[in-house]
Formats: C-alpha cells, structure tokens, sequence
C-alpha cells in the first residue's frame, strides 16, 4: 500500500485537497451555457473597455463650443451637444470612468468588511459573533440609498466621498451571507483535521474556509457592482453625486429635466439613460448567471 511521508501537522493540512477547485470548473461550464449572462459579461467588458480607452476615443468632455450649443447628433458631434456646447459622446464615455471607478471601489470596500464581519463572527462564534451580527443589524436598520442620501449630505458631494459611503453602507447583507457560510464550513471534516492538527486560526479562517465563501462574493460583487452604479446615477441625478465640471451618467441625466430637453432634444438624454439601464441590467443578469452557476441544485441551462 502507497503511503504518503509528512513531516510535520503543518504539511499534512497544506496536502489537504484544495475545496471547490472541479466544482468551480463545473461552474464556469454552466455559466458558459447561460447565454444571457455570457452576452451580458461582454457588455460589462466592453463598459470597462470604454472607460480606461476614454481618453483616446474621445475628446475633452469639459470642452465648450459656444458655435455648437444643443446641436443633434452628426459627423463632428456623434451623439450631439449639451446645452454648454460640449459633446455628448466624451462625457458619456468619461462618465463611465465615473460609473465604473464608483462601482468597482464601492464594492471593493463593501466585500472587505462583509467578508472580514462575516468570518470574524462566523468563526469566533459566542460574544463576538453576537456583538458583529448586533452591529450589522443596526446598519441594516437604516433604509440603503436616504442613508447614503443623508451621509454625502453631510460629508460632501464629491466622487470620493460617493466610493466610500456606498462602500460603507452596503456590506451588512454580505456579512450575514459570508457568517452563514462559515457556520456551515466550520463543521466540515476538512476544517476538524487542520484544527486537530494544530492550524492557527487565521490559517483556518482564510486558507481553509474563505475559499468556501468565493462563490457567493462573486455573485454578491457583480449584483452589488449593479447597485451600486444605480445609486452614483441617483445622487448625481440629485445633485448630491458627483459635481460639474466632471461628467457622470447621473449628471447628464440630471441636465435633462425640462420638459422641452425631453420633447426636443432626446440626445441628452437617451445615450446616458441607456447606458445607465444597460449597464446595471448586465450586472443583474451576470449576477444570475453566477448564482445558477454556483448552485449545485441546478443542472445547467
């Protein structure tokens, strides 16, 4: 009989098999499947693609041409011109830098405290699990977007101030979802053998059960990503997102509120619309496609 030399616990718990490597491979077959979702993760890339290639494909969003104010769309100006006399086109595309860098921080900061809280209660369990899960639920208490309101009210409207305030008001979800998992992985044969022989807590925390929680942040990230987005348009719109001269599809959105904008001049408002309703209804869609994806109930589409 094959036996296997290890010269130390350590060893023998960094032999143990890697958790979920074949059933992430399943996964990514399933969501290949999904052709909703893979079009619509094209969609986000080609998002992405237009905000980092932003200052090559277009020009300077803040520029006025006083000979061209509110001018349809054409050969010089692709999707027209604002009120200002600045093209449609460079401040759609630059604001999705704005969208997108809004985005992508606010759920970077969001999934960092979620999944922190959530392993840290999950794990620890007893009084600190109560003290996280009582501080989570106290965030909770607090409707998501007129806390966010209310907060960059007071902080300041500003594009940093949006990336945290999102951030730092939407991981309460994330937080009982990841404990949730914890709870569950804690208890796995896996996780006994690397406690039994001798893993250090951070190790059984990050190496031994944080893998067992990536599913669910890449599904929370990309519906989140979705919210996220949804919420700079709607400060913005209000005013209380990110401020003139920077372009934002809130903003641009938010220049269009007459009546004759609406009925004469639908190129102020129609590119950034569609980009806003485009954008998050691919995140959402992503978002699906990874949950039946991760979910080992179903079979595929």
């Amino acid at each position: 009989m094959a036996t296997i030399a290890i010269s130390s616990p350590s060893q023998l718990a960094d032999s143990l098999p890697a958790r979920g490597t074949r059933g992430n491979n399943t996964a990514w077959r399933r969501f290949r499947r999904d052709r909703l979702a893979l079009a619509s993760l094209v969609v986000l890339l080609l998002v992405v693609a237009l905000a980092i290639a932003a200052p090559w494909i277009a020009g300077d969003p803040s520029k006025v041409d006083l000979d061209a104010i509110k001018r349809p769309p054409s050969a010089q100006h692709l999707f027209g011109t604002d009120s200002a006399g600045r093209d449609v086109w460079s401040r759609l595309a630059y604001g999705a830098r704005v969208s997108m860098s809004v985005g992508i921080v606010a759920v970077a900061i969001a999934t960092s405290i979620g999944t922190l809280l959530g392993l840290a209660g999950g794990y620890a369990g007893g009084a600190i699990d109560t003290l996280i899960m009582r501080f989570t639920e106290l965030v909770q208490t607090f409707p998501l977007f007129f806390a966010v309101v209310i907060m960059v009210a007071l902080v300041g409207p500003n594009l940093l101030n949006v990336m945290l305030v999102i951030g730092l008001l939407s991981w309460p979800g994330l937080a009982r979802l990841v404990r949730g998992q914890v709870l569950s992985l804690r208890e796995q044969q896996y996780v006994e053998a690397a406690r039994a022989l001798g893993g250090g807590h951070l190790r059984l925390a990050f190496r031994h059960m944080f893998p067992g929680v990536l599913p669910y942040l890449a599904v929370y990230a990309t519906l989140a990503l979705a919210q996220a987005i949804l919420t700079e348009a709607a400060l913005s719109f209000l005013g209380l997102g990110v401020q003139m001269p920077i372009p934002s599809w809130g903003g641009m959105m938010n220049s269009a509120q007459a009546l004759t904008v609406l009925e004469d001049q639908p190129w102020l408002w129609i590119p950034p619309g569609l980009a806003i309703a485009t954008t998050v209804l691919c995140a959402n869609f992503v978002g699906d496609g990874l949950r039946d994806a991760f979910d080992p109930r179903s079979g595929g589409r």
